[in-house]
């Protein structure tokens, strides 16, 4: 089956064709600039124009920085605060005329791994944790999905909130070097072995592709492993999400 699948996110809004039985993109990437201020009126105008652009006329997957329950947005860290007040599939689906269906980014990005990347097969806990404006995450036991787990904003022994201190934006605004803010993500990782001791750990979004720069200053114990579908992989899993719900199947 195709879909349009699209990653919401605050610098760029993605968008690709993806073939959900193999996990392929089968056009080109397409990205569009977040406008600001990122209104919901102006994200649906965005959306509208990916709609056009691909000629599509059929389910819409959004990966979305938020935790979405039914639809709504129900955090608004990195977001206009208006969206939490929106039902947001709806307006999209308005914008658009195409069904649109929105889930968590991070949790979006973990689907597609576990279905076509580094955590498919994998038993036991998986955590993946997308490294970008923010620190997003997904949950898996035994391939299930505990969705919107926001451990992002966790805040770490030093008293700083996760996202804040070793996201990638974080090491843009403060000019670190790989090496140091490796440090600082790895603190945030031993963090969360110490809670959840997962067996696998899979790492996303942009910074995920210079994994060779701060890998030697990761000691967890669980395996770090970047994303096979790097910072395409929210793209896919919000295609895969759209499949099952426009099918009523179990992502």
């Amino acid at each position: 089956m195709q879909i349009l699948g699209v990653d919401i996110g605050g610098s760029g809004i993605k968008g690709a064709i993806v073939d959900t039985v193999t996990g392929e993109l089968i056009t080109e990437r397409h990205r569009i600039e977040t406008p600001q201020p990122a209104s919901p009126e102006a994200i649906a105008a965005v959306l509208a124009q990916l709609v056009v652009h691909f000629h599509w006329n059929g389910p819409v997957g959004c990966g979305f920085p938020a935790a979405i329950q039914q639809g709504v947005p129900r955090t608004a860290a990195n977001i206009s605060k208006s969206f939490m007040s929106t039902d947001i599939d709806k307006l999209f689906s308005e914008a658009t005329n195409c069904p649109c269906y929105n889930v968590n980014d991070a949790d979006a990005a973990g689907m597609a791994e576990m279905h076509f990347g580094e955590g498919a097969g994998q038993s036991g806990v998986v955590l993946l944790v997308t490294i970008g404006t923010g620190l997003g995450t997904a949950l898996f036991t035994d391939g299930k999905l505990l969705p919107n787990t926001e451990l992002g904003h966790l805040y770490l022994e030093n008293g700083l909130e996760a996202e804040r201190y070793a996201s990638d934006a974080a090491r843009k605004l403060e000019d670190l070097g790989w090496k140091s803010w490796g440090n600082r993500f790895n603190a945030y990782l031993t963090t969360m072995e110490q809670l959840f001791w997962p067996d696998l750990i899979i790492l996303g979004g942009g910074a995920s592709k210079k994994f060779d720069k701060f890998k030697e200053q990761l000691t967890v114990e669980a395996p770090v492993k970047p994303a096979a579908f790097l910072n395409q992989a929210g793209i896919v899993g919000a295609a895969l999400y759209a499949q099952s719900k426009a099918s009523g199947t179990t992502p």
